[in-house]
């Protein structure tokens, strides 16, 4: 007999989480003001979002948003290869070039759809590709999209790295490094220089998924490649439109070459319909506004500045974080939902990250922060982990280092 779906390891889990009075997940916002969101009529203090520029609510941005609607209407109805291309699309791609400082750029529709489509175009059959052992969902399901082959490499770890990049070479005829900029969970930036000198050193591809660092790193927020300023070195930069740029969508940039053969190749771009104009529109303000308001970045990282030093004089371990993405580390998962739990009965949204996301034993709770909190409620978060230390028990800084 067949067996069904709702036997399945974590439907059963989730099942035993909601039995109990611990499932954290699908939490349904009934408003939000960017800052502050309203759960089962309670307001709460939003610090799990990936709005790190606070641009969702910003005046200017869903006017740019409306606008476009009135021109375009709600959605394009088709692919961009057929009756979905519009100029605003076109538009779009060029001042994202000039922005990140590449010479071509790709819109897709998701940033998952930028993965999925990208990867497999450049890894065929006597291609492989080398992949930080804490890359994102979806260059992982890009990878096995592709017909080349995909070996791992320790996370951020040169040495390993340049194993894989020794034992690879000979084999194949093109080698493509892939690394996110910014990793998701724990807030870790890669060693883009190194990775930079290894490829360089053994003639290998870059493809760098800066989800969480468009936006955010290097100046005016230009992405984790101008952090480090080795820009002209990465062969594919890859960024999303849902974090700091207020939308859904997402891009790929390149030298003209290589954005053009993905333009004819990624099925994802092909066959799926293109960016809706409210969506086009809002990025393009969010890029503005980005060059023209250097104090957007400096408020946010402000902000980020002003919570590692609270949590760290509270004692807990934040893994070192050097983004806006701040972890806390926890332990246990079934603590980590408890403490999910305290903090939302206290006024404060954050998430949890619990295995398999991560390792078992290494649940964490993952904040972030925007330009636009306020220190009031920053505080307040301090003050609600400050208390949570002692009544949930929390590990120290100290404990974890050890």
């Amino acid at each position: 007999m067949m067996k069904s779906f709702s036997e399945s390891k974590l439907v059963q889990k989730a099942k035993l989480l909601k039995s109990k009075n611990l499932y954290p997940f699908f939490r349904s916002i009934k408003d939000s003001e960017g800052t502050r969101v309203n759960i089962n009529g309670r307001e709460q203090i939003m610090i799990g979002s990936n709005n790190y520029l606070g641009l969702t609510h910003r005046k200017e941005v869903q006017e740019a948003a409306i606008d476009a609607i009135r021109k375009f209407g709600t959605g394009c109805t088709g692919s961009r290869f057929l009756n979905g291309n519009l100029e605003i699309h076109e538009e779009l791609e060029d001042k994202l070039a000039r922005y990140v400082g590449h010479e071509r750029v790709l819109v897709f529709s998701t940033g998952m759809q930028t993965n999925l489509g990208t990867l497999p175009t450049i890894c065929g059959p006597k291609d492989c590709m080398l992949f930080d052992g804490e890359n994102h969902a979806s260059t992982i399901d890009a990878s096995r999209l592709s017909f080349g082959t995909t070996f791992k490499f320790k996370h951020n770890d040169m040495e390993s790295l340049e194993e894989q990049l020794q034992s690879t070479k000979a084999r194949f005829n093109r080698v493509t490094i892939v690394t996110d900029g910014v990793f998701s969970m724990t807030g870790a930036l890669t060693k883009l220089d190194k990775v930079t000198e290894l490829a360089n050193k053994y003639g290998a591809l870059i493809y760098l998924d800066d989800a969480h660092g468009a936006g955010v790193m290097g100046p005016q927020g230009r992405g984790t490649m101008s952090h480090f300023g080795v820009t002209k070195s990465i062969d594919l930069n890859m960024g999303t439109f849902s974090k700091s740029f207020a939308s859904i969508g997402g891009f790929v940039s390149g030298n003209k070459e290589i954005i053009n053969h993905v333009k004819h190749c990624a099925r994802s771009f092909m066959f799926s319909a293109s960016m809706p104009p409210s969506a086009v529109a809002t990025v393009s303000k969010c890029v503005d506004l980005l060059e023209q308001e250097p104090e957007i970045l400096k408020t946010l990282w402000d902000n980020v500045a002003f919570m590692r030093k609270g949590f760290k004089e509270i004692g807990l371990y934040t893994y070192n974080s050097q983004t806006p993405i701040i972890p806390v580390f926890v332990g246990d998962d079934l603590r980590a939902m408890e403490l999910t739990n305290y903090l939302q009965e206290n006024g404060i949204f954050a998430t949890p990250v619990i295995s398999p996301a991560v390792p078992q034993g290494e649940a964490l709770i993952r904040t972030s922060y925007m330009s636009t909190h306020k220190k009031a409620d920053l505080e307040r978060v301090l003050e609600v982990f400050q208390k949570a230390k002692k009544e949930c028990n929390l590990p120290s800084e100290h404990f974890c280092r050890q």
